[in-house]
């Protein structure tokens, strides 16, 4: 504890983790603590089972149905990752892919009035799908194949469309396409939570579009991946890496205060000693008086001991009900993986529901996706506080991330470490950065 270091880590969730690895690539000295006696924060993986329903405080234990309660790993936060995403470069950058293995999501479902669609994952599928209409299909059509050759840097490919001035409902118009087409593009392909995009210009949508084509193109099931064991071994991953590279590990260490000199961060206390620091990187949790709330999420795990209806009896899945369907503002997102991900006991599924909070009675909020779980063996219900830092950390130093939003994929947590990182050297994130640096010691090579 006693020493010096450029940078100090609390918490040990997955923007941390990779922050403290990129970090510890680069070769600046690293001391990473986190109260909690395991990783993963608020994105961590619950295991065994009855720790679950702990945390959930729930008076019985799980029943004998369940099977064993360490063949479980239950997701804090649910989510999955694009193919083609971010966080796969940054796993792929970091070789922290040794220490990991993935499965294909099977599938990407839509809600359209209380039925779900899947979400044609090639020409032959759309042209099959019951989603649109014949005609819809072929302007459809049409829409992917302009996504497809747009090109920013080639006004050749725009067909009079300004990506930096045109919006995207101009564009959803240029094409005619009808409301329903608009609802599963949006939400669905392009995966925004809202319809607000609508009215800001089209290059972020057409991009988004291209990333969901580019990660579909990979796998050709769905564009998602998930890691056996869950969520929990990303942070794990990232966290291996800095050791490899010097990092300091403190699990179950309590921060008992971040010290300041002159509105700057120069330590943190704990338990009666003092590690020095230039900068500091934290989750809201380390740090109340920094951060404001900006929003609630509710998270509902659900085990089930039968796949979804109608999604082809599929081990894994995402359903999305658009806002429209269910006259809200945000989507509803439905995550399903099962014991074919090592993460449930034989025959059981995991399915988390989660939104953004509207009103004062949050789990009405989600019924329409629950309806679609029937029968539930059981519910553990969470309703998270949403922060963003209020202090960017130019003066104190202190970098904090965001919370854990409510979408299901990785790319906003990537785009919070890419602002932090910005933030802490004053050069941009560039991927190359986080390449290891030399012939990894400690006997990975062989692996």
């Amino acid at each position: 504890m006693d020493e010096e270091y450029d940078v100090i880590v609390l918490g040990t969730g997955l923007t941390e983790c990779i922050l403290s690895g990129i970090m510890s690539v680069n070769g600046k000295k690293v001391l990473h603590m986190d109260r909690n006696p395991y990783y993963g924060g608020e994105s961590s993986s619950i295991t065994p089972l009855e720790e679950l329903y702990k945390r959930f405080t729930l008076p019985d234990s799980p029943p004998e149905s369940m099977g064993r309660g360490r063949d479980w790993n239950v997701d804090l936060i649910p989510k999955f990752l694009m193919a083609n995403g971010q966080l796969v470069k940054m796993l792929l950058y970091t070789e922290v892919t040794r220490y990991l293995d993935f499965k294909v999501v099977e599938g990407s479902f839509v809600y359209k009035g209380t039925k779900i669609f899947k979400v044609p994952s090639t020409e032959t599928e759309a042209l099959a799908s019951n989603l649109m209409g014949m005609f819809e299909k072929r302007r459809f059509r049409k829409f992917l194949v302009f996504v497809a050759n747009f090109d920013e840097n080639d006004p050749k490919t725009f067909e009079g469309v300004d990506p930096k001035t045109t919006t995207m409902r101009d564009v959803y118009k240029k094409f005619d396409l009808g409301q329903d087409v608009i609802d599963f593009t949006g939400h669905a392909l392009a995966l925004y939570r809202t319809d607000e995009y609508l009215d800001h210009a089209c290059l972020d949508t057409i991009n988004r579009i291209k990333l969901y084509s580019e990660s579909l193109a990979r796998y050709g099931k769905s564009p998602y991946l998930y890691p056996l064991y869950g969520l929990g071994e990303l942070p794990q991953g990232f966290a291996r890496l800095s050791a490899i590279y010097g990092g300091t590990y403190m699990l179950n260490k309590p921060v008992d205060e971040i010290v300041m000199e002159g509105g700057r961060v120069i330590g943190v206390k704990s338990e009666g000693e003092l590690a020095r620091c230039k900068q500091l990187i934290c989750d809201p949790s380390y740090i109340p008086d920094r951060v404001r709330k900006a929003g609630q999420v509710i998270r509902v795990i659900c085990i089930l001991s039968h796949p979804i209806k109608n999604t082809n009896d599929a081990n894994s899945c995402q359903i999305i009900i658009p806002q429209n369907q269910v006259n809200r503002n945000s989507d509803i997102y439905v995550c399903m993986i099962s014991y074919a991900h090592n993460v449930a006991a034989q025959g059981k599924y995991i399915a988390i529901v989660s939104t953004t909070v509207e009103t004062s009675s949050p789990e009405t909020e989600i019924e329409p996706a629950l309806e679609l779980l029937e029968p539930i063996d059981q519910k553990f219900v969470a309703i998270s506080d949403l922060y963003e830092p209020t202090d960017d950390g130019t003066e104190s130093q202190i970098f904090a991330s965001r919370s854990y939003d409510a979408t299901t994929h990785f790319e906003t947590t990537c785009n919070d470490i890419k602002d932090i990182y910005k933030r802490m050297t004053g050069s941009d994130f560039d991927f190359e950065n986080m390449k290891r640096k030399q012939n990894d010691v400690f006997g990975e090579d062989e692996q």
